[in-house]
C-alpha cells in the first residue's frame, strides 16, 4: 500500500467543479512526474508530512514501481466535509490487481492539504447486516448534532472497514457550517467540547476509563485509541462504546447501573482523535478491538427536520432527540 500525508483539511475550498478539474490536473502532473509544478501547490503542513520535495519524489517513484501505469478510471467524484472538498479517483493499474484510490483534499486557492494513494477500502464482512437492535436506544446526547461519519458504506463511514466498528458513528456539533469557532487550535473552540454524553440505553457499566489527557487539535494519541471511554452492558449481548471523553469528566464506574439518558461523561478529544467529537458504536463484547459490530438503530429521533421512529443515522444528517 502506498500512502502519503494527512487526509484532512479545514480551510475554505473551491467549488466542486473546480475541485474536479484541479484533481484531474494534479493527478496528471503526479503521473507524469511533473513535480516541479505540483510541489508549489502543497500546503506547508503537507509538505512537511511527506518529507519535503525529496519525499514527494520518492513517493512518486514508489507508486510508479508498485502500480505501473493507470489503465482505466473506474469512478471519480468530489466529496464534501463541510467547507472541505476532496477529489477522489478510483482506477485500475497495470501492475495491481485491485482498484486504487487517488485523492486530493483541497483548500483555499486549490492548495493541496491532503493527498493519498491507496487500495480502495472495502467494508468489512458482517453476519449482522439484517440484525435488529434489541436495546431501546436513544441518541447519546441532547440538542442537535451532525453525523460526521455514519452509515454502512465506506464512503459514508470510514469505520466500516473494521469488524468491531462496522456500524460506528463519529458525531460533532456544527454551527454556521463549522465544527469550531476561531482557528480551532484549542479544544474549547469546538462546539461539542464539554457537552454532556448520555447513556443511550439502560445497562451496567462494564468499563469506565478516565485520566487520559485530551489532545491538542490535530495531534492524535494512537497508543490509547478510545481515550477516556465508557462501555455499557445492556444485558442482551449488546455493548455500547462511548469514546474520546474529556479527561476528568467520566461520572460512572464499573458496576454502576445506569438508565437511558443518564450522563456518563462529557465530549472530549482524548485517544486517537484529531478534534473533539463523540465516537459511538455497538458491539458483541465489552472489549475494545475484540468483537463484532452491531447495527445501532436509535428510536424516536429527528433527522434533518423529519421524525424517525427507528433508524440508523447516516453521514451528513443533522440529528436530535
Amino acid at each position: 500500500q502506498a500512502s502519503s500525508g494527512a487526509e484532512t483539511t479545514d480551510s475554505p475550498a473551491p467549488a466542486s467543479s473546480e475541485v474536479l478539474e484541479l484533481g484531474r490536473r494534479y493527478t496528471t502532473w503526479f503521473y507524469a512526474d511533473s513535480l516541479d509544478r505540483l510541489w508549489p501547490v502543497f500546503s506547508p503542513e503537507l509538505g512537511a508530512a511527506v518529507g519535503g520535495e525529496a519525499g514527494l519524489r520518492a513517493f512518486r517513484a514508489q507508486v510508479a514501481a508498485q502500480l505501473g501505469a493507470e489503465r482505466r478510471v473506474v469512478d471519480e467524484r468530489v466529496t464534501e466535509d463541510g467547507p472541505a472538498r476532496t477529489y477522489v479517483r478510483q482506477a485500475e493499474f497495470e501492475n495491481y490487481g485491485s482498484v486504487v484510490e487517488v485523492a486530493w483534499a483541497l483548500g483555499d486557492g486549490g492548495v493541496v492539504q491532503g493527498f493519498w494513494v491507496r487500495p480502495r477500502r472495502e467494508a468489512a464482512p458482517s453476519r449482522f447486516l439484517e440484525y435488529e437492535t434489541k436495546t431501546p436506544l436513544r441518541l447519546p446526547f441532547d440538542g442537535e448534532w451532525a453525523v460526521y461519519w455514519g452509515g454502512r458504506t465506506v464512503e459514508q463511514n470510514y469505520h466500516a472497514v473494521a469488524v468491531d466498528q462496522r456500524f460506528a458513528y463519529d458525531l460533532v456539533v456544527v454551527r454556521d457550517g463549522r465544527t469550531h469557532t476561531g482557528d480551532g487550535t484549542r479544544n474549547e473552540d469546538y462546539n461539542c467540547y464539554g457537552l454532556p454524553i448520555l447513556a443511550p440505553g439502560a445497562g451496567v457499566v462494564a468499563v469506565a476509563v478516565d485520566g487520559i489527557q485530551d489532545n491538542r487539535p490535530g495531534v492524535m494519541n494512537a497508543s490509547e485509541p478510545p481515550g477516556n471511554y465508557v462501555v455499557l452492558d445492556h444485558g442482551n449481548g449488546e455493548y455500547s462504546f462511548l469514546a474520546h471523553l474529556r479527561k476528568g469528566s467520566v461520572r460512572v464506574r464499573a458496576g454502576d447501573r445506569v438508565s437511558a439518558g443518564n450522563v456518563v461523561g462529557e465530549c472530549g478529544n482524548s485517544g486517537n482523535s484529531s478534534e473533539p467529537h463523540l465516537h459511538y458504536h455497538l458491539q458483541t463484547t465489552p472489549v475494545f478491538g475484540r468483537g463484532e459490530g452491531l447495527p445501532a438503530q436509535f428510536r424516536g429521533y429527528v433527522a434533518d427536520g423529519e421524525p424517525v421512529e427507528r433508524g440508523e443515522p447516516v453521514r451528513g444528517q443533522r440529528i436530535r432527540p
